[in-house]
């Protein structure tokens, strides 16, 4: 069970992880993976942290857990907030888009670490 679980997360961030990487290549032209396996787990603990402490609180929660995830991916690439908001929305896109391929095969269902909401 364990084995699963830990198998389950580490696919789930490389999901998230392939989606930042691309968001960032695409806006600032980061050429790392490493960087985005590493700015995924940060913002899925983030995302986590803030979600808990905060996420209860109707619109005034999940916003800011958003805002902290976009600070992550601000703080971990070369861009402004608005470069950091773009690439989490291409990333989400992204995941969002190879989730439903790999859900469309019986694969996966729709999650995946580090890129919120999807």
């Amino acid at each position: 069970m364990v084995v699963a679980s830990a198998v389950v997360f580490v696919v789930s961030l490389l999901i998230g992880a392939l989606g930042i990487y691309i968001g960032a290549r695409i806006i600032v032209g980061e050429r790392s993976f490493d960087h985005a396996i590493v700015t995924a787990l940060f913002g899925a603990i983030i995302w986590a942290v803030v979600g808990y402490l905060v996420g209860w609180i109707p619109l005034f929660g999940p916003l800011l857990a958003l805002l902290a995830y976009i600070a992550v991916i601000n703080v971990r690439y070369p861009a402004d907030w608005t470069a950091a908001a773009m690439i989490g929305l291409v990333a989400w896109v992204t995941v969002l888009i190879v989730l439903y391929a790999l859900a469309a095969i019986g694969i996966t269902g729709f999650e995946a670490v580090g890129v919120p909401g999807v």
